[in-house]
């Protein structure tokens, strides 16, 4: 017969029993995702909303271009699930460093299945890997992560599709946003100078010619002459203003300026995101901010 101390000794075993049910048996481990850049971790964490935990390499204002990895980088690709770069040659230090890594995760190349830009840079015509500064190819973009971690994870199936149909939504508001702003500025005013060519797929996309001292990648420096015929076309073709970018040095802007009296236009994002607090800490709010300082510069 069960005696007062044994049928408590049940009730507090039973007691800890309940209470000891594994933290992932009540909520789910979040899927790890690496992205290479801030802009893909961006539209990574809006495809996989709360079914996943996303990590950059190359933070806000980081320069993707010119990174160095570092050991903690080699870590977070061997843990991840699903790993999102971009391709078209931004990230040339990524295969080294996954092949360092030891990661076995799947590889999605977010730019899959864009038409890409072909541009010069020191005589050599390469591919422009700056393709999401097209909101159209974004939502490429995105439907490329959509898929890859549809099947890294089958059963957030319905999740990913309805974070994604929203999100892309979202975009469609934002292009229609966007034409409307461009719009007001005139044709003919529709040309500047930046500090490095980021903005290849933006000025076909929305009718700008940009036109930049230092090629497709801020590796590339610009040399004298380069700088001495800006100036000389900004004065010739009355280019109204040049604009500073969140990943570059601004002294070569602010140098061209000086020398051709053109204004100096406020910051444009190009190459990565700007911290939370900042004005471009998502994709939706940097094409924002670039559009809104175009227009207070070129508008009138």
């Amino acid at each position: 017969m069960a005696t007062a101390r044994d049928v408590i000794t049940c009730i507090l075993v039973s007691l800890t029993m309940a209470g000891a049910v594994p933290a992932s048996a009540q909520t789910p481990a979040k899927l790890p995702v690496v992205a290479t850049f801030s802009i893909l971790a961006d539209f990574a964490r809006n495809a996989g909303g709360e079914r996943i935990k996303v990590v950059a390499l190359v933070g806000p204002d980081g320069d993707t271009h010119v990174y160095q990895p570092k050991p903690a980088d080699a870590k977070e690709l061997g843990a991840a699930r699903l790993i999102v770069v971009n391709g078209l040659g931004l990230e040339g230090w990524i295969d080294r460093l996954i092949k360092a890594s030891g990661a076995k995760a799947p590889v999605i190349v977010a730019a899959k299945g864009i038409n890409p830009q072909k541009m010069r840079e020191e005589g050599r015509i390469g591919l422009d890997p700056h393709a999401w500064q097209s909101i159209a190819n974004a939502k490429i973009y995105v439907a490329n992560i959509r898929d890859g971690l549809i099947a890294t994870d089958p059963e957030g199936e319905a999740v990913y599709r309805a974070n994604a149909d929203n999100y892309l939504g979202k975009l469609d508001a934002l292009e229609a946003e966007v034409k409307r702003e461009i719009a007001k500025i005139p044709p003919v005013r529709r040309q500047i100078i930046t500090t490095h060519d980021a903005f290849g797929y933006f000025g076909t996309a929305y009718g700008f010619r940009f036109i930049a001292p230092e090629g497709i990648s801020t590796e590339t420096e610009a040399s004298a002459r380069d700088v001495a015929k800006i100036i000389r076309q900004i004065k010739a073709q009355k280019i109204p203003a040049v604009f500073l970018e969140n990943v570059t040095d601004p002294r070569l802007v602010r140098s061209i300026a000086a020398e051709s009296s053109a204004t100096v236009g406020g910051t444009l994002y190009s190459d990565a995101l700007s911290p939370p607090n900042g004005p471009a800490s998502t994709y939706i709010d940097m094409m924002h901010n670039n559009v809104r300082e175009l227009a207070a510069a070129l508008a009138n």
